[in-house]
């Protein structure tokens, strides 16, 4: 924690913030989303909960900036994994070799796989305007940066369905962390009756092989637009 009492400067302000943020950084490394909570965040950053309130507004808000940085983390290392593990073939071939990359470099990442999959039912929920105007603004970003790393493996899906494709990488991959993270009574129930062994889903193994008919149904019927 910083030296100072008071934050006086833009600087000080930011050293606090950048804090914050690593204090719940680390507290992510230990624990799921839902157990991150702010008196336990203000506890270990050492302050008081009002004064970490004065730099975010609310524990979702945190979240939210967090969720921005490890996304575009991802991001930063996944061109050069594309680079080197998508080869020539046909677009379908290329497309399976695109979704294996992602469900791969996502499993890699379980923090950020659990902010997304709390972000639309949780975090966007206890954020002003303000905030979440900001954090959809780097969403955007970042999508951007995810489906032009898409198109250029996949170049017959157009720039309007590598969008497409990564809207639903998004929303697909905080579905099947949730579903793949079953409760102590689910793993109990599976490890009692073997018939529902089916219903145990592997993250890497459902998300790779959902994106892969997301992408083949991309590549099949492509977007009509403009009244075509």
């Amino acid at each position: 924690m910083a030296t100072f009492q008071r934050a006086r400067s833009e600087e000080q302000r930011a050293v606090r913030r950048r804090a914050i943020l690593d204090t719940a950084a680390a507290m992510l490394a230990e624990m799921p989303v839902a157990q991150v909570s702010l008196n336990e965040l203000s506890r270990r950053v050492g302050l008081a909960k009002s004064n970490v309130l004065r730099y975010f507004e609310s524990r979702e808000a945190v979240l939210l900036e967090l969720l921005d940085v490890a996304s575009r983390e991802w991001l930063e290392g996944l061109g050069g994994t594309l680079a080197a593990e998508v080869d020539t073939g046909s677009p379908y071939e290329r497309g399976d070799q695109v979704a294996a990359v992602l469900a791969a470099s996502l499993a890699d990442r379980p923090v950020l796989c659990d902010l997304l999959a709390s972000q639309a039912a949780v975090l966007e929920h206890n954020v002003s305007p303000e905030v979440a105007a900001r954090y959809k603004r780097a969403s955007i970003a970042n999508a951007t940066t995810l489906s032009a790393l898409v198109g250029e493996h996949v170049r017959e899906l157009g720039e309007h369905d590598a969008l497409r494709f990564t809207a639903a990488t998004v929303m697909v991959t905080g579905a099947v962390w949730t579903h793949s993270r079953p409760a102590a009574a689910m793993l109990a129930a599976y490890e009692a009756d073997p018939s529902l062994a089916a219903m145990r889903l592997d993250f890497t193994t459902a998300l790779r092989e959902t994106l892969e008919v997301v992408m083949t149904g991309l590549l099949a019927r492509p977007s009509r637009r403009g009244g075509d």
